[in-house]
């Protein structure tokens, strides 16, 4: 049954790694989880159209958490650490993408590929930590933590120029510019 509950979070629609680690903002200086129990999992997964091929258990949750903390330490590792901490990231996103794996197949319209699980409660932790190997494949410098200081949301630049700094210019970017006028303005 798809859920009713309205998704709470100021930034969706990212590729869905970056989705996932947006499962956690930060609101009026509070940090804010989305994924406390199956009830936010499932929000989740119809928010990613994942509802109808996974269930939102206590399994899944803690499978999917797992996955986030793999995900952050990465991103995190890759923007921030050195290659110690790298190393160990990179370990325990491998550790996630251990319980899938891709089959090629023949349809109709040609080649495809169909993921498999072992275990269908790996699947949605499964599936975020592959489309981060995308993203990487694609453009590693282009998945970004917002710029904004008290900001924890990540997103992937698709900018023409790749000069995306803020998750939104509503939000961040506005507190930002808000910011600076202030400053200039106290100091005139």
């Amino acid at each position: 049954m798809p859920t009713t509950t309205p998704d709470p979070r100021p930034l969706t629609g990212e590729p869905l790694a970056l989705d996932l680690l947006n499962t956690r903002w930060m609101r009026e200086g509070a940090l804010q989880d989305l994924l406390t129990g199956p009830d936010g999992l499932a929000v989740w997964l119809a928010a990613n159209g994942l509802d109808g091929r996974f269930t939102a258990d206590a399994a899944t949750l803690r499978h999917v958490l797992r996955a986030r903390d793999a995900l952050k330490a990465a991103v995190d590792g890759v923007s921030v650490s050195g290659a110690t901490s790298a190393g160990a990231a990179t370990a325990d996103v491998d550790a996630v993408l251990e319980h899938g794996r891709i089959r090629p197949t023949l349809t109709a319209e040609g080649p495809g590929e169909r993921a498999e699980f072992a275990d269908q409660a790996w699947g949605p932790a499964w599936l975020a930590a592959r489309n981060y190997l995308e993203l990487l494949a694609t453009a590693p410098d282009r998945i970004r933590g917002c710029a904004h200081e008290a900001c924890v949301l990540h997103f992937f630049d698709t900018s023409r120029n790749g000069t995306r700094r803020w998750c939104s210019m509503a939000g961040c970017g506005n507190r930002a510019k808000a910011s600076r006028h202030y400053a200039r303005t106290k100091d005139a």
